[in-house]
């Protein structure tokens, strides 16, 4: 490769180099005690999310993007992505929703269904973090299954590491609004930014699945017996996972119990968001001077 070449393509990754950076500084205020920038946005605020119809799988064990649910609900469809080769299973970045900066934190079903593993951990909490410093509001997309299971994880410390995260959005004070796309199970979707550890308004689409287990393990626990004892199990299984379904497997059982605030249709959730933004940007939050948690290291 020539000295020339070599020049060309060095001053090309300086140049981007250069240009991410910009980019990303536009996101932030310049010291904790200004707001975020703010740009007069050309998106229309009650746009209808039309894609993101299109984007979940009818059947819930299948992946799909969640970038691309996210660059169908914020300003323009852009999205500035934070560490995006790392720890894959959970996406994390800054975009703008009516000319607002906000931090958004989802689970990526495409890579490890979407569970939470001890790298997806810390590099959300540290985001979330981050978010809190700099005063921008958390929108936080959900669709995890739980913690990923297996004796690296178990070894590595997945509790303590999943606990960086549920502290992070604890100790978080800026405006926290959660969107459950579908499935949430267990202590990992109470770790996601739940009701349960003081989110600010939470939604959830008809596709939601709010409970302890899937359907499927959740059958086969408290209906063991009877299974075993029919004549037919697969069939007498099936008809119990379809009657857990209908019971348990839905947003609307969630919401009777405050565990949600709404259930909305997909293509309503940028104009949900952005009124829910809007009634919770002046939140204020009073703290004992000088005093702080234990965050689990």
């Amino acid at each position: 490769m020539s000295n020339t070449l070599s020049a060309i393509i060095s001053i090309g990754f300086h140049g981007l180099a250069f240009a991410m950076v910009r980019y990303l500084i536009s996101f932030l205020p310049s010291n904790n005690l200004e707001d975020p920038p703010y740009f007069e946005p050309e998106d229309d605020a009650e746009r209808a999310c039309e894609r993101v119809l299109d984007l979940i799988p009818e059947l819930s064990n299948q992946a799909y993007d969640m970038k691309e649910v996210i660059a169908d609900i914020v300003d323009d469809g852009e999205f500035f992505e934070y560490f995006p080769f790392w720890a894959m299973n959970i996406v994390c970045g800054f975009a703008r929703v009516d000319g607002h900066v906000v931090g958004i934190v989802g689970n990526q079903p495409k890579v490890l269904a979407g569970s939470l593993d001890i790298n997806a951990s810390e590099k959300a909490g540290r985001f979330v973090r981050t978010c809190d410093a700099f005063n921008i509001p958390l929108v936080t997309f959900v669709d995890v299954p739980g913690f990923l299971p297996g004796t690296d994880q178990e070894y590595g410390g997945i509790i303590r590491h999943g606990a960086k995260l549920l502290y992070a959005y604890c100790e978080a004070t800026v405006p926290k609004l959660t969107v459950i796309t579908r499935k949430a199970y267990g202590g990992a979707y109470d770790v996601m930014c739940s009701k349960h550890i003081r989110a600010d308004y939470n939604v959830a689409w008809p596709t939601a699945e709010i409970a302890v287990m899937g359907p499927q393990g959740a059958v086969n626990i408290i209906f063991k017996r009877e299974i075993a004892a029919s004549a037919n199990p697969a069939q007498r299984a099936a008809e119990l996972i379809d009657s857990y379904k209908e019971q348990f497997a839905n947003p609307y059982y969630a919401a009777e119990r405050g565990y949600v605030d709404d259930v909305i249709e997909p293509k309503q959730t940028r104009e949900v968001l952005i009124r829910a933004l809007s009634m919770t940007l002046d939140k204020q939050v009073e703290r004992p001077r000088r005093k702080h948690g234990n965050i689990p290291l």
